[in-house]
């Protein structure tokens, strides 16, 4: 095993060395896409892959086309998003369909897709190129299925907690659980040792994207990196708010409802309305409590396979740095 360090690296270097297309023409469809690219990011979905590759044996050298095409597929995503939610920025920069336009974001977002296709059996003998493009697929298959029932949440008012767990299963999970099966199976593990980096990665993209909600929400904006309550202006049905829809009676409920349907409020006092109504409903605790509850899951499935304690020391220590993020 690496040290997380240096699995950040690896996967940095792939993306810059085998993932961005430069010099392919015509510049219009590979700039947005060298661009896209170039943003960073965490990195995390292809650190865990080359991390999963080394920890059942393999060699996560020989995974780096196939950590190149997890991030490119992540990026990919991020476009068509960025079109769908009529962003404006992505990681405090324009967004590829505000510097460029959408049809641009739409087909170098294809693109990248293709490319992410071609990745990730990139150097793979027959047989198990079956299986990762088998895998690939399913994982992608499951973030449209996640991103399609966060567009149908929008026009909702009665979203459960167990919908939401499921959409953010699909939209967030899969793909950093697809990941870590990927380099399981780059490294030829068992059947059993692959579940439980897959489940560990499940678990893990729970309690981030539980606590993204919660940052959100009590995040600092000078280390968030974005405005706070964001998602607060835009009535965005997150853990916090389907749980203070579910707990609010009385005058809070009221007030719920009136923030809800208040189109033209001012920022500020929306933001601060709703976050008063979560500080007496206890909400950003039982999100907190969730993440903690999510993150020992995550922890528990790497104990439930033969996986070097070396390998489990990583991962544990991988999931303590994700938890302690702050943006």
């Amino acid at each position: 095993m690496h040290t997380l360090e240096e699995y950040i690296k690896m996967a940095g270097n792939a993306v810059d060395t085998i993932a961005c297309p430069a010099g392919r023409k015509p510049e219009g469809l590979y700039k947005p896409i060298v661009y896209g690219l170039e943003q960073g990011g965490k990195r995390l979905r292809p650190v865990i892959l080359l991390a999963a590759c080394d920890a059942v044996g393999g060699d996560s050298a020989k995974a780096l086309p196939q950590a190149a095409a997890i991030e490119m597929y992540h990026n990919f995503t991020l476009l068509h998003d960025d079109v769908m939610d009529k962003a404006d920025l992505r990681r405090g920069k324009p967004t590829v369909c505000n510097k460029w336009d959408d049809n641009t974001a739409i087909l170098s977002g294809d693109t990248m897709l293709t490319l992410a296709t071609q990745l990730v059996v990139d150097g793979v003998e027959p047989q198990k190129a079956m299986r990762l493009l088998k895998e690939f697929n399913e994982t992608a298959i499951g973030v449209y299925e996640g991103q399609q029932y966060d567009m149908e949440f929008e026009a909702r008012t009665d979203v459960t907690i167990d919908e939401y767990m499921e959409m953010i299963r699909l939209k967030t999970s899969v793909l950093l659980a697809g990941a870590a099966r990927i380099g399981a199976v780059m490294g030829d593990a068992d059947e059993r040792n692959a579940n439980a980096l897959y489940d560990f990665a499940v678990n893990l993209g729970l309690a981030f994207q539980l606590q993204d909600d919660w940052l959100d929400v009590y995040g600092d904006p000078d280390v968030f990196g974005k405005a706070i309550g964001g998602d607060i202006m835009n009535n965005k049905k997150t853990y916090m708010l389907i749980n203070a829809m579910q707990k609010a009676e009385g005058a809070d409920k009221e007030e719920l409802v009136f923030w809800l349907g208040n189109k033209s409020a001012y920022p500020g006092e929306k933001i601060a309305g709703v976050t008063g109504i979560y500080d007496r409903l206890n909400i950003g605790q039982i999100c907190l409590d969730a993440v903690a509850e999510y993150s020992r899951k995550a922890v528990e499935a790497l104990h439930s396979a033969d996986l070097a304690p070396e390998a489990v020391a990583f991962f544990e220590a991988f999931d303590k740095m994700v938890m302690g993020r702050k943006k």
